[in-house]
């Protein structure tokens, strides 16, 4: 069965520079985990979220720390005291104003919370900084939740495409475009 593609009109959309990060809800009281740049020394740990999330269709272990050299400063991370909960990772295409979104994982246990927009957010702000013009992503077309976000930051359905990753795995494209948006100001 096929989930239908939600209207980039819709009311559920909101433009991103208006969109605000939710608090972020700790059972136990403690520190919120912070968005950081990854490290090297991160590696073998956003393996591991990677394999929890993705399970078999997760990155090697290779292709990660190629990702790291290429784009680790499109590479961000939440850290909750040396854990990592999440990843977002972008990556810029050989036109410096297109990127691609190339994943976001939250660790299942922690979904829920605001840490996927408070990632999303972090990236686009990033890149709309170094002039990036059109963000571009995929999602499965079952995959609710990470559509509800991706069209509340302002994303929109661009065309659905069959075995896009294979036979039986279509994915939805997706477009953000950043030109014309304000820049914000630097944190």
């Amino acid at each position: 069965m096929t989930t239908p593609l939600p209207e980039a009109g819709s009311p559920r959309v909101t433009p991103l520079l208006t969109t605000r990060t939710p608090a972020l809800v700790l059972a136990d009281g403690g520190l919120p985990p912070r968005v950081r740049a990854v490290t090297d020394a991160d590696l073998p740990e956003l393996h591991r979220l990677d394999q929890e999330v993705f399970q078999e269709d997760a990155y090697p272990y290779f292709v990660l720390r190629q990702f790291y050299d290429l784009y680790r400063d499109d590479l961000l991370v939440v850290d909750d005291a040396g854990t990592l909960r999440g990843y977002v990772l972008a990556g810029i295409a050989s036109d410096p104003a297109r990127c691609w979104i190339l994943g976001l994982a939250i660790e299942h246990g922690w979904r829920h919370r605001g840490l996927g927009r408070l990632l999303m957010t972090a990236s686009l702000r990033g890149l709309r900084l170094r002039g990036v013009q059109e963000v571009w992503l995929t999602v499965e077309p079952a995959n609710s939740a990470a559509l509800d976000l991706y069209l509340s930051l302002g994303f929109s359905p661009v065309d659905r495409r069959a075995d896009y990753f294979g036979a039986e795995r279509d994915r939805v494209l997706m477009l953000l475009p950043l030109a014309g948006q304000p820049k914000p100001a630097p944190a």
